[in-house]
């Protein structure tokens, strides 16, 4: 191993799981009928880590998530349905309490899961009031399930092969930070952002309403360290990331589209390079890392169809599309509060009882 050990690192060990975990998670969604083939791509990429316990735990919290999220919006919509008003405010309840367990919690991918399956749910039914509601949370179990099952397979064989050779540090476990006024101001900004969303879709039949609130959800995960006073340019960078990374990757999943033409071995060659070119970016500068997470998921919705000969760009677009939605309606709030210097009172408030507690 001596001489090839010069030329490959564990990152580009964790490229190649990345790949591989993401081609696997295909076969297995085609193999289970899942009815959205992308988003159990989605869970293939994104519950890989360098350490097979960690990706297996990573795996556990996201199903969970999934499956809790789905459930009480299988419970909540009938009743929430009928009334605007108590859609908004679950929503913006909901959604808060994701966001500021993902950003406090122990377990907070859990939490991040159960926010988001919520709100997807919720707004598929919404934007699609035909067709059944348990349809939707299943699939959305079914397709994390697959992924999930893939991701975990690949990093166990890679654990008994090519991590022998070249091992991935273990990231240390997060730890619960108890109460953080900061941290639920932060989370309360998504809940009244999600509000709007909720309004915003009576009046007007928006398509990637869902996705929409997805994005409202990820743009505002950042770290507690960057809440508060700062919140406001932390959030806004990473929603031009994330349109950076998206507009990228929905571009060069255009151009594979269009050489393609249907036929699937040049899409999947595609899917490889844009999850390799993804999945590089990520593990470089940190300040480009989102932007590589957002590159690769948008070639994952652009080249991973349920059907390669009906395969378009309408799914690239959507996502573009659900990033101005969550904007117009996060960029309001953000705004509000900052007007109001809710967060820097808070910030304040919060210096002072350390203060306090010091003495």
């Amino acid at each position: 191993m001596g001489r090839l050990s010069w030329r490959i690192d564990a990152r580009i060990v964790d490229i190649v799981e990345c790949v591989v975990s993401v081609l696997l998670a295909i076969g297995v969604a085609h193999l289970l009928n899942a009815p959205n083939v992308s988003w159990a791509a989605f869970s293939g990429y994104m519950v890989m880590r360098g350490h097979a316990l960690e990706t297996l735990q990573r795996g556990a919290l996201r199903i969970i998530g999934t499956l809790v999220g789905g459930l009480l919006a299988l419970a909540a919509f009938p009743v929430i349905a009928p009334q605007l008003w108590l859609q908004a405010v679950v929503l913006a309840a909901v959604s808060c309490a994701g966001l500021y367990g993902a950003l406090t919690a122990r377990h907070g991918y859990a939490w991040l899961f159960f926010g988001l399956t919520f709100a997807m749910v919720v707004f598929d039914k919404v934007e699609h009031p035909a067709e059944s509601l348990i349809a939707f949370v299943e699939a959305r179990f079914l397709e994390t399930t697959a992924g999930t099952i893939a991701c975990v397979v690949v990093s166990l064989l890679s654990t008994l092969t090519l991590r022998r050779y070249w091992p991935a540090a273990r990231t240390p476990a997060a730890q619960a930070l108890g109460w953080r006024a900061e941290a639920f101001s932060h989370a309360a900004q998504c809940g009244v952002a999600m509000a709007g969303l909720a309004v915003l879709s009576s009046f007007y039949a928006a398509p990637a309403l869902a996705q929409g609130a997805v994005t409202v959800i990820a743009v505002m995960f950042v770290p507690v360290s960057a809440v508060g006073a700062n919140g406001l340019i932390s959030v806004r960078r990473r929603i031009w990331q994330r349109f950076l990374g998206a507009g990228a990757g929905a571009l060069l999943g255009a151009f594979f589209l269009f050489v393609a033409r249907g036929h699937a071995p040049a899409m999947i060659l595609g899917v490889v390079i844009g999850v390799a070119v993804g999945r590089a970016m990520e593990n470089g500068a940190l300040a480009h890392r989102y932007v590589g997470t957002q590159f690769t998921l948008a070639v994952l919705v652009t080249l991973v169809p349920d059907d390669y000969s009906a395969a378009t760009i309408e799914p690239g677009l959507a996502r573009l599309l659900s990033i101005f939605i969550g904007m117009a309606v996060l960029e309001p709030v953000l705004a509000a509060w900052r007007l109001l210097g809710i967060d820097k009172r808070l910030g304040d408030q919060s210096r002072g009882a350390d203060e306090l507690g010091g003495v």
